[in-house]
């Protein structure tokens, strides 16, 4: 069974198991959430030798706008475990999840295998839906005939702190 599940309440549990590797950071995000602009530099940074800055700045960049494209199906998730790290995703990231882009091969998300959460990459391979991880020290989740699968939400961005 695939069930996406684009109307799923903000009162998400969290799911116990060894699949469980995220933690549910927030609710949708609000609308009208306050607003937070950060100057944007027109000049781009050089991540070889450095370059000479320029002394004036492009525009506000507000990162709830920037980040979040659909406020009220949106939530973030923390990750927990490195079976994403192949895709530069790693154990502590914040994800962004939009719960109302419906989930396409090839598409990190959030998904919900017999009752046990994880994140992972939805494939398409053989006739049968396949939960990838992007780690060789994971096994791929072959979703079978009776398991039940549900998306949550399909991952859009990623915050990380240094």
């Amino acid at each position: 069974m695939f069930e996406f599940l684009g109307d799923m309440t903000r009162d998400t549990p969290v799911l116990a198991g060894w699949h469980s590797q995220i933690e549910i950071l927030a609710g949708a995000v609000e609308e009208g959430a306050a607003q937070l602009s950060v100057p944007l530099f027109s000049s781009h940074i050089s991540a070889g030798f450095p370059s000479p800055a320029d002394d004036y700045i492009e525009a506000e960049l507000d990162l709830n706008r920037y980040m979040i494209r659909n406020p009220p199906d949106t939530f973030m998730v923390r990750v927990k475990g490195d079976a994403l790290s192949g895709a530069g995703i790693l154990d502590g990231d914040v994800l962004i999840v939009d719960r109302s882009i419906g989930p396409r091969h090839g598409m990190i998300v959030v998904a919900v295998v017999n009752g046990e959460m994880c994140i992972r990459r939805l494939n398409r391979k053989s006739g049968s839906w396949v939960l990838d991880p992007e780690n060789r020290d994971f096994q791929p989740l072959r979703i079978r005939p009776g398991q039940d699968l549900e998306i949550w939400g399909v991952v859009t961005g990623m915050v990380r702190k240094y």
